[in-house]
């Protein structure tokens, strides 16, 4: 059912209310921006108008690209296939890191050049050959109304829909939001709300119910990825921490990605991460019990491929985003290693997919 727009042509949302001085609240994420007509919210792309919260980039993107599914990472829902990628501008937090910056800070409506209808892009993916949808290079959260009605619409076709999220988002609209997603990769960014505060603009709280509400009350596929900052996030005990926090919580079937910082943004006197801070990182996971822990950003074929949990066999060979050696046995829907049988957590099929690391950029019609 098409979305009612306004007449400036955005599109109308639901999650705010009216506060008592006449400004309108969004309620989408815990950031709670008030705002009078004409302003927007922090994430740029939600705005008030005609004293309603409304969204202004529906069906326009920065860009749609077919990339490997271990790209967005994920290492453990249809390994080796291939996801119609896109995001649109602005984010709902202030990260002084950020990778994408060049999308996620943009303030330029030019930014969204490119225009598809829901069902013109579930179209699109299904006739490139792809087997889901990714909502990223910019958190979906923040314009959930076009990624729902994106997700729908691929639900029509058969296709996933996959969400790259930092998972900042407040409790109903989060219900909303992932009871259309299939799979999500969602941005830990440290084990600390100092951290959140002062280099993210945000609170770790929100994101960690996030995590909690998706293992225990959806069926949504997820891994969690932590960009290792060197002296600000990487510490022993702040990885201890958060390690043991996912064991508790979440269970040690939940992959970790530790990838690595490149000096970029706002943070450019910061050093490269080393690869001996993942591989650190990853092995603390380990120890704490994590069964699938990744390495990601550098070149380490040990660190992102898959073992057995409870034999060491090589189940998924990873080189960057090629598969090598395979053996995930799958039955009645389940993963199982190939030589003790042990169970795999993650959504498998009985082979691997073929679509290696290209990267093919794609122009709607």
């Amino acid at each position: 059912m098409p979305r009612e727009t306004t007449p400036a042509g955005n599109v109308a949302t639901h999650y705010w209310h009216t506060l008592d001085d006449g400004r309108i609240q969004c309620d989408v994420c815990p950031r709670a921006c008030k705002l009078r007509n004409g302003q927007q919210g922090l994430c740029f792309v939600r705005a008030c108008e005609d004293e309603q919260i409304v969204l202004t980039s529906y069906g326009r993107s920065s860009g749609f690209c077919i990339d490997p599914i271990e790209k967005k990472p994920l290492n453990h829902f249809l390994p080796g296939t291939p996801v119609l990628s896109f995001g649109t501008a602005g984010c709902n937090l202030a990260c002084k890191f950020c990778q994408n910056w060049d999308m996620s800070k943009s303030r330029e409506m030019d930014t969204l050049a490119d225009q598809a209808s829901p069902t013109q892009l579930a179209a699109t993916a299904e006739q490139l050959g792809c087997r889901s949808l990714a909502f990223t290079y910019n958190d979906p959260v923040i314009f959930l109304e076009y990624a729902i009605d994106v997700a729908q619409a691929a639900r029509e076709k058969n296709l996933n829909s996959v969400a790259v999220s930092a998972g900042y988002i407040c409790p109903q609209p989060r219900m909303e939001f992932f009871r259309y997603m299939d799979a999500a990769n969602i941005d830990l960014k440290a084990f600390s709300d100092n951290f959140y505060r002062k280099i993210c603009g945000g609170a770790l709280q929100p994101v960690l119910e996030t995590l909690e509400y998706l293992k225990h009350e959806t069926d949504v596929w997820f891994e969690i990825t932590t960009l290792l900052i060197p002296g600000e996030n990487d510490s022993d005990q702040e990885l201890n921490d958060m390690c043991q926090w996912v064991v508790e919580h979440l269970g040690v079937d939940v992959p970790m990605h530790f990838t690595a910082f490149h000096p970029d943004w706002k943070m450019r006197e910061h050093p490269p991460t080393p690869p001996a801070t993942l591989s650190r990182a990853r092995q603390i996971a380990i120890n704490h019990g994590i069964r699938y822990a990744y390495t990601g950003n550098v070149h380490d074929s040990d660190g992102g491929s898959t073992r057995c949990h409870q034999c060491d066999n090589l189940l998924i060979e990873r080189d960057w985003y090629v598969l090598g050696q395979w053996q995930v046995v799958v039955s009645q829907g389940q993963g199982h290693c190939q030589a003790c049988g042990a169970p795999v957590a993650g959504v498998f099929e009985s082979s691997a997919g073929v679509w290696g690391s290209r990267r093919v950029p794609v122009r709607m019609l």
